[in-house]
């Protein structure tokens, strides 16, 4: 029975490379060294042993972006082929991807492997640049699908998805991203390979600000709902933690922790919403958010006299 492992010693890294430069570089009298680029460190990596410990299928993902993953790499042993190890691979890859939040995942493939890949349900979309100036492949790609998430009003999700990154820049390098709006509920999630600190957690400045714009984000979604305009500004915010996150950083805001009152932003009154935000990691609770908002009104329009 084979078991997906990640790589995480020396002594396994030495082996996973020198599996790759065997299978995927050697055969076209490429040098060691040619198998390793500078995603390395920020990719994630899977690979299959047989029951004596050898290495005998591999493979690697990364984030070329916030919305996009890209799988390479993949590679199984000759006598090991036929046995499902590469959609093993695959599936384990695939997961990662979608933790962080991938909508789409591409990869470069040669035209031997072109058929695994539309398997596995990629599509050709083009041609990619040739690999090492000499094979030639073509770029597939696959759309991510998560049936289980809710999205009400998907056109003012976008619209503040797009706030955000437009706005605050940062927000997208950080790969915060809204996971869903039931209209009573809203989850935001982030990459942790994005935000993780020497300790392998994320850090806590990232999971402050993946629960302010969190609780801004359920505010914006509130007035759109109310059909009403304003400037959202954080007044305070305190968090309490107590647990790291290592795993998937969600964060999650209901509409029963809003506390306030809309209407007066109709009367040009300035408005005050107080809410809660529970930051978790995966399905465990890790830390909470407290939140004061005001919401400002829009800037009466200046009445002009056109009479001469």
């Amino acid at each position: 029975m084979y078991k997906i492992e990640t790589p995480e010693s020396e002594v396994d890294f030495d082996a996973y490379f020198e599996f790759r430069w065997q299978m995927l570089r050697k055969p076209w009298n490429y040098p060691q060294g040619s198998e390793k680029d500078e995603y390395e460190q920020v990719s994630e990596h899977r690979m299959i042993r047989n029951n004596k410990g050898e290495v005998i299928a591999i493979g690697r993902v990364h984030m070329n972006n916030a919305e996009e993953a890209q799988i390479r790499h993949i590679a199984v042993a000759n006598e090991a082929q036929g046995r499902g190890l590469a959609k093993m691979v695959m599936s384990s890859l695939e997961a990662v991807a979608r933790q962080e939040g991938a909508v789409r995942i591409v990869t470069n493939s040669r035209e031997l492997s072109t058929p695994f890949f539309k398997s596995c349900g990629f599509e050709v979309e083009r041609e990619a640049s040739a690999e090492l100036g000499k094979l030639k492949r073509q770029q597939m790609v696959k759309r991510l699908l998560d049936h289980n998430t809710i999205l009400l009003h998907p056109k003012w999700c976008k619209e503040l998805q797009d706030t955000w990154h437009d706005t605050i820049p940062i927000s997208e390098q950080m790969g915060i991203k809204l996971h869903q709006y039931s209209g009573k509920t809203l989850e935001n999630r982030a990459s942790l390979n994005k935000n993780i600190n020497l300790h392998g957690t994320m850090f806590a400045g990232s999971i402050f600000s993946l629960a302010t714009l969190t609780g801004w984000g359920m505010i914006f979604l509130q007035l759109k709902e109310k059909n009403l305009m304003g400037e959202i500004v954080l007044g305070d915010g305190n968090i309490h933690y107590h647990k790291p996150i290592t795993m998937q950083p969600r964060a999650l805001c209901h509409i029963e922790s809003l506390n306030g009152k809309f209407d007066v932003l109709s009367k040009g009154k300035k408005c005050q919403i107080k809410l809660h935000v529970d930051i978790l990691d995966g399905d465990t609770a890790v830390a909470e958010f407290s939140g004061v908002y005001w919401i400002l009104p829009p800037e009466p329009e200046v009445q002009t006299d056109n009479e001469s």
